[in-house]
């Protein structure tokens, strides 16, 4: 069926600026050319990064994928046709992943804003079953840098950790690492009042409203301190004596999530405001 195809529909923009004024609707995309190495996804659901919208204001244009592009890093879909090197999937093989290996160094020029998408055998992973498109992509960047951040800072087995910004996209997964994967002894986490059931739900011991309580005045420190809103000065009055503090610059699925993909500018100005809580999706993609 692939074979078939020759033209494909995408979200792009041929200039840097805002979505509203530079994200295009193309029903006319050249299909991405499969290499070996590579697999040819098509997609069913994308979800959106703080990175997505950052390159498309034009944040990382010396290292940018040539104009025009079409956006986006987390993919989950189906593969329709393989590259003679692909020895892990076959076609019909569902499966996900951040299609870029290297974010900021000339991502694929076709993102997972599209119809099809082409990537790398070695970025992909088979979707669990019990995951739906949408859960499934709105994992992958945000789980790798929540995970990279606790392995970076030497994060183990009976340690504890406070989480600024524990409802965020990058938040909450790293709350179920700590807790369930890493054996954090305990996890603190901040929210808004109403973000707090939440952080519950998710593993963290000690919920901490930022809108009464001011973390870094409290009594009790932390042998880590993962800052994902930047507020890395009050992360420093949080942290044990000899601790670390790890920030980023900035998924759980927002519950505005998921956007049908004719509202892909609608989701990139939702991003922008800075209050989306997990992950924006795009589902499902045609």
């Amino acid at each position: 069926m692939a074979d078939s195809i020759t033209t494909i529909k995408a979200w792009t923009y041929s200039e840097y600026g805002n979505a509203v004024d530079v994200l295009k609707f193309d029903p006319n995309v050249a299909l991405p050319y499969v290499k070996d190495d590579q697999v040819l996804i098509k997609v069913a659901a994308a979800s959106l990064n703080p990175i997505d919208y950052k390159r498309l204001n034009g944040a990382f244009k010396a290292s940018d994928s040539p104009l025009p592009t079409a956006p986006g890093y987390d993919v989950s879909g189906v593969v329709v046709k393989v590259g003679s090197e692909v020895k892990k999937f076959k076609v019909g093989d569902e499966v996900y992943g951040d299609i870029n290996e290297k974010a900021l160094e000339y991502p694929k020029v076709i993102g997972s804003l599209a119809e099809y998408t082409a990537a790398e055998e070695i970025v992909l992973a088979h979707k669990p079953k019990n995951l739906s498109f949408a859960e499934a992509a709105s994992l992958p960047l945000a789980i790798e840098t929540a995970y990279e951040g606790l392995e970076r800072s030497g994060f183990s087995d009976g340690k504890s950790i406070l989480v600024l910004g524990g409802a965020g996209g990058v938040g909450t997964h790293i709350i179920q690492l700590a807790k369930h994967v890493f054996g954090a002894s305990r996890v603190a986490a901040t929210s808004s009042t109403k973000k707090l059931e939440l952080l519950r739900e998710l593993g963290a011991d000690l919920p901490i409203d930022y809108t009464k309580e001011n973390f870094e005045e409290l009594a009790e420190k932390f042998d880590v301190v993962f800052d994902t809103v930047g507020e890395t000065e009050k992360a420093f009055k949080a942290v044990k004596e000899g601790g670390k503090v790890v920030t980023i610059v900035k998924a759980v699925l927002d519950p505005k999530s998921p956007f049908p993909f004719s509202q892909a500018v609608e989701a990139f100005s939702y991003l922008e405001t800075g209050r989306v809580t997990g992950k924006l999706v795009i589902h499902p993609i045609p």
